[in-house]
């Protein structure tokens, strides 16, 4: 199985994740230029947090129209895995690949914290994790209140794609108090919350690297 890691100028958790996917887990993974047009020879292709194209316009709207995200387009089209973690979820929305944006937090300041999330489903790559489980991420953004309006909220809910929730206090003000959601075929995953801050116990807790697990499994059963 093999990973790609995309870096776009600006990304600057790339490394982060790819010591979880190449030393925790052992498993190939290529860092993979934005200006790459080839991403063939990957099964999951992940957009790290940072910010990309320092954040100019809004976060992930340039970066949407790296030669790259055609790519990572096909790549989900194809029902193969992508994950975007805090950058890389603002990424997937302004690509359509996930509903909904990513607006400025509710009390306009970046917020650097651990905090609890409720997990909603353990059947998409949460099976390691229990559903109603709450476990602990580090989130740091800036612009992570997530947003859609009435109808797309709606139907978010309806079809069972919201996957994460904060417990307890909402950090941003996302609506719903959601923290990360999926598409309807559930292949691509977004998330504000930072699961590679949290896969090694050195770093204070791992809870995190129970994500990446159930998504290395979910690979190698579909393989």
């Amino acid at each position: 199985m093999k990973f790609g890691v995309v870096v776009f100028p600006g990304s600057n958790c790339d490394r982060d994740v790819a010591y979880v996917t190449r030393d925790l887990l052992g498993q190939p993974t290529r860092m993979v230029w934005h200006q790459e047009t080839d991403i063939a020879d990957l099964d999951v292709v992940i957009i790290p947090g940072g910010f990309s194209y320092g954040d100019y316009l809004r976060c992930g709207a340039i970066a949407r129209f790296s030669p790259v995200m055609q790519q990572v387009v096909e790549h989900a089209q194809k029902g193969k895995f992508v994950l975007g973690i805090c950058n890389g979820f603002q990424v997937l929305t302004e690509a359509g690949l996930l509903p909904g944006v990513l607006t400025r937090n509710r009390d306009l300041h970046f917020i650097c914290d651990r905090v609890p999330l409720k997990v909603e489903r353990n059947n998409l790559w949460t099976q390691a994790y229990t559903t109603g489980e709450v476990i602990t991420l580090p989130i740091a953004h800036g612009e992570g209140r997530f947003y859609a309006d009435a109808a797309t909220l709606a139907e978010i809910e309806n079809n069972g794609q919201v996957i994460f929730r904060y417990e307890g206090e909402n950090p941003n003000g996302s609506l719903n108090n959601i923290a990360g959601i999926s598409d309807r075929r559930g292949n691509v995953l977004g998330m504000m919350p930072h699961p590679e801050r949290a896969s090694d116990a050195m770093l204070g807790g791992s809870d995190g690297l129970r994500l990446f697990q159930g998504l290395l499994e979910k690979v190698a059963a579909l393989a």
